[in-house]
């Protein structure tokens, strides 16, 4: 079992970088449209239909070709290789809609272990599992399930979520293969021309448009020989043998990746702010890389380092976010690095603070010298007070002359 690209497994794009297959995508952008329209409008019939006839192979006879018009056109292998005495179907998931399309070839149910119930989940076509004492109870619902004479086999998606069907498969979970000792792998492979089959975080409802949008997308659906579980098989290995044939049926590769893994990746990617800033300044590289890393409400903060940064070009930016992150204000964060409250560490010196020390002109000869902190604690209110006062603004006009030097401002000029 392979561990693969989590990247490669999902479409985070809906449209394609090829530029060639951009342009056609864009010449073909009105027809879609159109398409698009007039496929809810026939979509709504179909819904109709399927609910106003029971079920029956003239009832799935029509769906299957009304969803042809819809652009969901369905191919099977081997079917004669369904065993009708099989009571659990083992798919691999490609969209929010395998469930209803397999439903096309033969009765099956699959639950709703998450997401919206009532209605929506039945026009859905799933199978409402009514359970609130967690996996356990519903895998023993399901278990008496199968076990009942008469009932429509259960169809079910190990993987527990979608992939783009192209690289790989996620680990399949357990619970599934300890309903029934003898299940039927199901390979499924979706291909669809010009954009992407889904995205992680659109809902089922825009992928139902996008499906009318495109101008088709095919359903491969191949049934393999049932398998069943050997004396002393775990539920997990037996799990992971049904996987391996799977994923060789469809030259995937079995992965370790896991339904959390992908939601990990997706909520990583959500939070990555990227790096637009050419510049190479020195004092700027380490902030570059932190606005990288961190999410749009640390963005804010980066910015205020930079800018502390700026003043006192000495202190490390890790500690200028550490301060800030207490103080979310540019001017306390500096007071407390030149009152030096805790030892603060600088860059490229041989000392370990500079609170009380002298901060002199990083130009020189252009500057005067100017101490920021007060040699002593004053003892009224008003003279600390007055002290602070006088730090500030001997900061500020050091900053000032910053400014101005670095710049190659006149004295005059900055007024």
């Amino acid at each position: 079992m392979e561990t693969r690209g989590i990247e490669d497994m999902f479409d985070f794009r809906r449209f394609p970088k090829d530029a060639v297959i951009l342009l056609l995508l864009l010449i073909y952008f009105p027809v879609g449209i159109c398409l698009m329209l007039i496929r809810i409008f026939i979509g709504i019939h179909v819904f109709l239909v399927s609910c106003a006839l029971p079920e029956s192979l003239v009832r799935r006879f029509i769906v299957r070709v009304m969803c042809s018009v819809l652009g969901m056109h369905v191919r099977q292998k081997n079917p004669r290789s369904r065993d009708k005495n099989t009571k659990l179907y083992i798919c691999n998931h490609v969209t929010d809609f395998d469930h209803n399309i397999i439903n096309l070839l033969t009765p099956c149910n699959t639950p709703q272990l998450q997401g919206s119930t009532g209605f929506v989940c039945w026009a859905r076509g799933f199978m409402e599992v009514h359970s609130t004492s967690g996996q356990g109870a519903i895998g023993e619902s399901l278990q008496r399930y199968c076990a009942t004479v008469g009932t429509a086999p259960l169809l079910l998606f190990p993987e527990e979520d979608t992939t783009n069907g192209r690289t790989g498969l996620l680990k399949f979970s357990s619970w599934p293969f300890s309903l029934t000792d003898s299940i039927q792998p199901v390979a499924l492979r979706v291909t669809r021309p010009l954009i992407a089959l889904s995205t992680p975080e659109a809902s089922w409802l825009m992928e139902l448009l996008w499906t009318f949008f495109a101008p088709c997308t095919v359903y491969h659906v191949s049934w393999l020989p049932p398998v069943s579980r050997q004396d002393g098989e775990s539920t997990q290995e037996f799990a992971n043998k049904v996987q391996e044939l799977l994923a060789g049926e469809l030259g995937l590769v079995s992965t370790k990746l896991t339904k959390a893994d992908k939601a990990e990746h997706i909520k990583k990617k959500r939070h990555t702010v990227p790096q637009t800033s050419t510049s190479v300044r020195p004092g700027s590289i380490g902030l570059g890389f932190m606005v990288q890393s961190l999410g749009t409400d640390d963005h804010r903060i980066a910015k205020m380092a930079q800018q502390v940064k700026d003043v006192l070009p000495h202190v490390p930016l890790n500690v200028i976010a550490k301060d800030l992150a207490k103080t979310n204000c540019v001017d306390t964060t500096i007071t407390n690095l030149l009152e030096n409250k805790e030892e603060t560490p600088m860059e490229a010196t041989g000392t370990s603070t500079f609170g009380p020390a002298k901060i002199s002109s990083y130009s020189s000869g252009s500057a005067p010298t100017i101490k920021p902190a007060a040699t002593s604690f004053r003892k009224s209110p008003a003279d600390r007070h007055l002290s602070l006062q006088e730090r500030k603004e001997a900061l500020y006009n050091f900053a000032r002359r910053r400014y101005i030097e670095k710049h190659g401002l006149d004295q005059e000029d900055s007024h």
